[in-house]
């Protein structure tokens, strides 16, 4: 198993959600968060343009079985471009193990 994680535009999230619900993925958490990177953000309050290093984004984990990680990352990697700086990153890591709490199986029959 692998865990996708992502950390994408807030603008974006609607497209990376919908084509990940058209390849099958249809669980998993998500959260806003703020983070430092090379992009810079330009704000406008009450007619004064100011600029910030602190970026909002939304951050995805998605946990598949290994036979799903390329499509997944593929998917991500197309709903959330923009060709831009600051479209983002995905990290991909190894699960160990899974259980389902109500049943208590495990593996990767879990993710189903």
């Amino acid at each position: 198993m692998k865990k996708v994680e992502a950390i994408i535009r807030k603008s974006k999230f609607s497209d990376v959600k919908n084509a990940l619900h058209d390849v099958g993925v249809n669980f998993f958490s998500y959260w806003d968060v703020t983070g430092l990177g090379n992009e810079k953000e330009g704000h406008v309050y009450r007619g004064v343009s100011y600029s910030t290093s602190d970026i909002q984004r939304r951050f995805i984990s998605i946990v598949v079985n290994d036979d799903f990680e390329e499509i997944t990352v593929s998917t991500i990697l197309k709903a959330a471009s923009t060709g831009e700086v600051g479209d983002g990153k995905i990290f991909v890591s190894d699960i160990n193990e899974a259980y389902r709490i109500r049943t208590g199986e495990k593996g990767k029959e879990t993710l189903n």
